[in-house]
This record gives C-alpha cells, sequence and structure tokens, in this order.
C-alpha cells in the first residue's frame, strides 16, 4: 500500500488535543472533514489510523483534533510526525491536475522534441507552481506551470512538453 503526504505535525495546540499541522494538500477541506481517515506515521516508522473529529483553521495552521484524543498528553506523541493517506483516498483530480508523484521524474522535452531533462521537483512558492527540470551538465531549469510554458503532461508515458520561452533559460 502506497502513502501520500498530506500534512505534518508541527505542534500540539491548547490542552484538548489539537495539533497544529502544515498542510502539505492543496484541499485540506476534502482531507479533514469529520471521519476523514488519516494514517500518522512517526519519525522512529511507527503508524497509527486515526480519524478526523474536528478541523478549523488558525492563522496559517489548520488544528486538528481526533476521535478517541481528548487531551494534550494523548497528542503530545504526534508531534513531528507526518499525517498521510492511502492511494484509495486519492482524489479524482480536475483535467489537467496532477498529483506531484505522478509528474516526478517524467522526461521533459522541448516543443521542437528535444531532450531536456526530467522534472526532479515540484515548488509552489505563490500563483504558480514551479516545475525544478534536472539537466545534464547544465544547472537546473526553473519553469512555471502555466499553459504558455507546460503544453502537455503525459503520465501514461511519463513525458512532459515544454515550450521554453525566450528568457526562461538564462
Amino acid at each position: 500500500m502506497e502513502y501520500f503526504d498530506v500534512g505534518k505535525v508541527v505542534n500540539t495546540h491548547g490542552i484538548k488535543g489539537e495539533v497544529r499541522v502544515i498542510s502539505i494538500t492543496n484541499t485540506p477541506e476534502d482531507r479533514y472533514y469529520e471521519g476523514a481517515p488519516l494514517t500518522w506515521f512517526g519519525t522512529d516508522g511507527s503508524k497509527e489510523e486515526l480519524t478526523v473529529r474536528s478541523h478549523r483553521v488558525h492563522k496559517n495552521f489548520d488544528l486538528l483534533t481526533f476521535e478517541n484524543y481528548y487531551n494534550i498528553n494523548q497528542v503530545e506523541k504526534f508531534v513531528g510526525g507526518m499525517l498521510r493517506i492511502s492511494e484509495d483516498y486519492l482524489l479524482e483530480l480536475p483535467d489537467n491536475t496532477f498529483y506531484i508523484h505522478e509528474v516526478i521524474g517524467s522526461r521533459v522535452i522541448d516543443d521542437t522534441g528535444e531532450e531536456v531533462g526530467k522534472v526532479k521537483e515540484i515548488l509552489s512558492p505563490g500563483a504558480n507552481d514551479v516545475w525544478v527540470i534536472q539537466r545534464q551538465n547544465k544547472k537546473d531549469l526553473l519553469i512555471p506551470y502555466i499553459e504558455s510554458v507546460v503544453l502537455d503532461v503525459d503520465l501514461e508515458n511519463k513525458v512532459v512538453t515544454i515550450h521554453i520561452m525566450e528568457g526562461l533559460d538564462e
């Protein structure tokens, strides 16, 4: 069974069993609804199945409580761990949106068919995601994930076709 990160537990919040989570998901409302199943993975390899009891947003954090955990002493052990979902709970995504793990490692070619490199990572600094393309004997190419640059994403063959606009490769 494969698992995918949705958030990191960074602290406890108050004394009633709430934890502070920095989310890695774009859709916290689809991950933290009441009754949502999550699996917690500790840094020591331990794991625990959890069910969300409540979710609210406070400052830049998602605050969660879990069924059967009602005070700070019970949830302190979750701090530093990662909340994940199993592949069974991946959402059907709208067209032209992808899970990061589906794109990482894809070959990248330009619109003339020339090999550029492969997708190394995807950053989310702000308005647009930025795809980091690892190239041989050159520094990484950073491209914005916008229609005029990323022309096609073929997940089946793991090939991404891009248009390198003037000034992108400096």
